[in-house]
C-alpha cells in the first residue's frame, strides 16, 4: 500500500503522535523517560524544530511542534531509531518499537494552536494518571521558562501571566484533537482488570500475598496488557520483582 503523502503545514505548527507498536509499553522506568527528553532537545536544536509543547504516556508521545525548514521526517526518523536502539539493547528485544510513521495534523490558526497545547498537556488528567501539574513527563512547568529548550513564546503571548495560563489549561478537559487511540488502556482501565483477576480485593492486596499468589496474579495481568508501571502504581509492588516475573 502507498503512502500517504503528508500536507506540508502553511503556518509551520504541527500536532505529532508516536506510539508503541501494538501499543506497547515504551518507555519502563524514569531513565527511559529522561534518555527519550534528551534526544528531543537534541535533534530539535539540529534539526531546527521548535518544541512548544511536549507530553510523555506509558505507550506514546504528543509533540506541539513549529517546524519552518520542513525537516520534521528527519526530526523523527533520528528520535526514532536513536531511541529504538537504545530501548532494544536496554530490555534485549529486537524488531520494531514504534508503530508505522508518526501522525500529524497541521494547526493553521491561533484558536486551534491553544486547544492543541491544552490537549497535550491534559493528556495524563483524560488517561485518570494524574493532574496536568502533577505529571512529571509533560511540558507544563516549562511556560515561559527563558532557559528552556521547550519555546512556549507562541502561547504566552496569547495568554500573559502563569495566573492565566493555569486558568486556561484547567478550564477544559473535553479538547478534541487526534489520537491514536478509541480505548487507551488507561490506569481506570487498568484498575478495573486487576480488580477482576482479584475478584473485588483492593488492588493494593497484592504485595501482601505469599510469593507464588502475587507472581501468579502480576503474569496474568501483564499478559492483560497491563505496564509494568501501571502494577507498580497501582499495586505497590515493586518494578524489580514484576521485571523478574516478566
Amino acid at each position: 500500500m502507498p503512502r500517504h503523502i503528508r500536507t506540508l503545514s502553511m503556518s509551520g505548527y504541527m500536532h505529532i503522535i508516536t506510539r508503541g507498536i501494538g501499543q506497547k509499553v515504551i518507555f519502563e522506568c524514569e531513565t527511559d523517560f529522561n534518555y527519550y527528553l534528551k534526544l528531543l532537545e537534541k535533534y530539535s536544536k539540529e534539526c531546527e524544530i521548535t518544541i512548544i509543547a511536549y507530553c510523555l504516556m506509558d505507550n506514546h508521545v504528543h509533540l506541539l511542534i513549529k517546524d519552518i525548514h520542513h525537516n520534521t521526517s528527519k526530526f523523527m526518523q533520528k528520535i526514532g531509531i536513536s531511541y529504538s536502539y537504545y530501548y532494544n539493547k536496554k530490555y534485549e528485544r529486537t524488531g520494531y518499537l514504534f508503530q508505522d510513521r508518526y501522525l500529524n495534523e497541521n494547526v493553521e490558526n491561533n484558536a486551534y494552536l491553544l486547544t492543541v497545547f491544552r490537549y497535550i498537556l491534559n493528556n495524563p488528567l483524560k488517561a485518570h494518571i494524574a493532574a496536568s501539574n502533577e505529571y512529571k513527563w509533560n511540558s507544563y512547568y516549562q511556560y515561559s521558562k527563558n532557559d528552556s529548550w521547550v519555546d512556549t513564546s507562541v502561547i504566552s503571548n496569547q495568554l500573559g501571566s502563569w495566573d492565566n495560563y493555569v486558568k486556561y489549561i484547567d478550564e477544559s478537559n473535553d479538547d478534541k484533537c487526534m489520537e491514536y487511540f478509541h480505548s487507551p488502556k488507561d490506569d481506570k482501565w487498568a484498575l478495573e482488570q486487576i480488580t477482576k483477576c482479584l475478584e473485588g480485593a483492593p488492588a493494593n492486596s497484592i504485595s501482601t500475598m505469599n510469593k507464588n499468589t502475587r507472581d501468579l496474579h502480576i503474569k496474568k495481568l501483564l499478559s492483560e496488557g497491563l505496564s509494568i508501571r501501571q502494577i507498580e502504581r497501582l499495586t505497590g509492588v515493586s518494578r524489580g520483582v514484576i521485571q523478574r516475573i516478566k
